[in-house]
């Protein structure tokens, strides 16, 4: 059986054993770029739902992320996917983008540049400046709906979860059968339910979890898994 995860910094389960985000922050895996840290991710929720299913991860998180860059990976991986596979995505905040400039992907955020070329530098001010929150939320809730019809069009058991944004506002709720998790309750995004259960960020500047925090969301995840028989 096989674990696919992808999504942001909390999917890479970023700061959550070593202070960092990318293995790249950390001379000894430069070599491993944007990554996950092995020490973080060897902690994540999604290497102990793997263990527990004795399961083997694929995590494509990264810590940065924009909801463009985790549905274009996965849909790359969904492309070839093998049978016995369980699919699990943290969406990102709705605002983030990703820019192509000259071979590379960029990630944007309202929270800073992702070493963004100079030359995009007032491009970005403008995307700060115009960014529609109502516009970004009503847009991803389309495709993230358009990527859930896919994986069902495939047969792909899969769940979604909300990193910290959510679609409460949203007036046309759809019926997800299950395969999200709380998408429209802002008390039902993976940072919300860690805090209402006691977990704490590694310190108070991170929004960033600790090893606790991912043992507990694993179980979490995977009772829901059970009780809406998306394990394959």
């Amino acid at each position: 059986m096989l674990i696919y995860v992808n999504g942001d910094s909390h999917a890479a389960a970023a700061e959550a054993a070593v202070p960092f985000g990318w293995a790249s922050d950390d001379p000894l895996f430069y070599g491993l770029g944007k990554r996950p840290h092995p020490e973080n991710e060897r902690v994540s929720f999604g290497c102990e739902i793997a263990n527990q299913l004795n399961a083997i991860l694929e995590c494509d998180a990264q810590s940065g992320s924009s909801n463009a860059r985790i549905l274009r990976t996965s849909l790359d991986f969904v492309e070839n996917i093998e049978p016995k596979t369980l699919v699990i995505i943290q969406w990102s905040t709705w605002e983030r983008e990703e820019w192509l400039i000259d071979g590379t992907y960029y990630q944007v955020g309202a929270s800073g540049l992702d070493s963004l070329p100079e030359s995009h530098h007032e491009k970005y001010k403008d995307f700060i400046d115009q960014i529609d929150w109502a516009l970004c939320t009503d847009y991803w809730h389309n495709q993230i709906w358009q990527f859930h019809q896919t994986l069902l069009d495939k047969k792909v058991a899969h769940i979604f979860f909300n990193g910290n944004s959510h679609f409460q506002e949203i007036a046309d709720k759809k019926d997800w059968g299950g395969n999200y998790i709380g998408p429209y309750d802002s008390n039902l995004t993976f940072d919300a339910i860690l805090r209402e259960n006691g977990y704490k960020t590694v310190n108070k500047e991170s929004w960033h979890f600790g090893e606790d925090a991912h043992c507990f969301w694993a179980s979490f995840v995977l009772n829901y898994a059970y009780s809406n028989n998306l394990v394959p």
